[in-house]
């Protein structure tokens, strides 16, 4: 009769198996031993150009979601990297994601509530109630970090008085951006790198305030805490955190703010990450699997595309548009286009795929300047194969 060790160590040999062969995403990893390639030195930037319009007219067209499959986590990954182009399908038919929300359309995991008043009145006099967003961590369904929401919309171009239909009722952008003002010291994470990308798109980035408990808030001091905790514990390798800084920053520059103690440290902390990333890099392209920590690569392409897609994302952010141009960082760009192309018809985790295909579409505006996408709402492919996206 087998002995109880014996047994025990096969059943937790046949578990294992049995979980590898179930897990959420398939590796994409070539057999082991097989090295990484080396990208080539020299790279024709105007085919670079053409690839990478290429890889994002894919994404956008052949990776469809849908309201009854899918989530606002995975959707709204979608609309931050193409904004209100990004097409979901609704009840057989593809609409603007960012549309159907702002019209009150149902979706799961965009989980909201009537708000607080609010210090200001509306352009109608009347003074006005908040609209919070609430906070699903871990869900992949609703909002996992605080305040992303609002920093996902904030990047679509919308004016402060976008309606937002919820409930019966109808709000404004204005009216979310005041309760998350309010609701600061409900942050209890102190995890502020989507509340800056939020509040600096319609803020001026020397602006404070007092939240719900009254204690006061400012830009500059929510600067100097993303500066303090560093970019080791953030999420995504740090990437967020740094994408806060270099979004703030940028804006901060741009109102030709003074640079005070808290945005030359924000400063310093981004050239650090730039240096990092560059020193990093692999012999293929690209950059580290351990992001800005340390050296380091994965053979497996699904991995691949979310750490060096989410560090192209801060890079596309933080260097110049010539800086942009040079060979370490188009290879970067090259290496991101290859991996989308080899990964053509695999499942992808929605995250890392469309954080880095707003890296490409952020390095490609930078770089060789705008371009417009377009999804025709109206088309009618549902017969038609679609490539999953999770």
């Amino acid at each position: 009769m087998p002995s109880v060790r014996y047994s025990g160590f096969c059943l937790i040999l046949v578990l294992a198996l049995l979980l590898a062969g179930t897990s959420c995403r398939p590796s994409l990893a070539p057999p082991a031993g097989q090295p990484l390639p080396t990208a080539a030195a020299d790279i024709d930037m105007d085919k670079l150009r053409d690839r990478i319009d290429a890889v994002l007219d894919y994404t956008l067209s052949q990776r469809k979601l849908n309201t009854k499959d899918h989530a606002a986590w995975q959707i709204l990954h979608g609309a931050l990297a193409y904004q209100d182009v990004y097409p979901v399908e609704h009840e057989g038919k593809f609409v603007s994601a960012v549309d159907h929300l702002l019209q009150g359309g149902k979706m799961t995991g965009w989980t909201m509530e009537r708000g607080s008043p609010l210090p200001f009145v509306g352009a109608d006099g009347q003074k006005r109630v908040g609209l919070r967003a609430l906070l699903e961590q871990g869900s992949k369904t609703g909002q996992g970090h605080n305040d992303q929401w609002l920093a996902i919309l904030s990047q679509c171009d919308l004016a402060p008085e976008t309606p937002i239909l919820f409930d019966g009722h109808e709000y404004t952008m204005s009216d979310f951006i005041g309760q998350v003002q309010l609701d600061l010291s409900r942050n209890f994470d102190r995890e502020y790198s989507w509340t800056l990308i939020a509040l600096t798109a319609y803020l001026p980035t020397t602006a404070s305030w007092v939240d719900s408990t009254g204690k006061t808030w400012s830009i500059p001091a929510l600067v100097q805490s993303e500066v303090d905790q560093g970019f080791g514990s953030g999420a995504c390798g740090g990437t967020h955190r740094l994408i806060g800084l270099s979004m703030a920053l940028n804006r901060h520059t741009a109102q030709n703010g003074e640079m005070t103690p808290e945005w030359v440290a924000a400063d310093e902390r981004i050239q650090e990450a730039i240096t990092k990333a560059r020193d990093y890099q692999n012999p293929n392209g690209s950059l580290s699997s351990n992001y800005f920590g340390r050296p380091g690569s994965s053979p497996d392409l699904a991995e691949d595309i979310g750490t060096t897609g989410h560090t192209l994302e801060f890079l596309s952010l933080s260097l110049t548009e010539d800086q942009l141009r040079e060979p370490w960082v188009a290879r970067a760009a090259q290496h991101m286009c290859k991996v989308f192309e080899q990964t053509e018809g695999a499942p992808l985790e929605c995250g890392a795929l469309y954080h880095a295909a707003h890296g490409l579409v952020l390095y490609r505006q930078r770089a060789f300047g705008p371009r417009e996408y377009k999804f025709d709402l109206t088309s009618d492919d549902s017969d038609e194969a679609e490539v999953a996206a999770q």
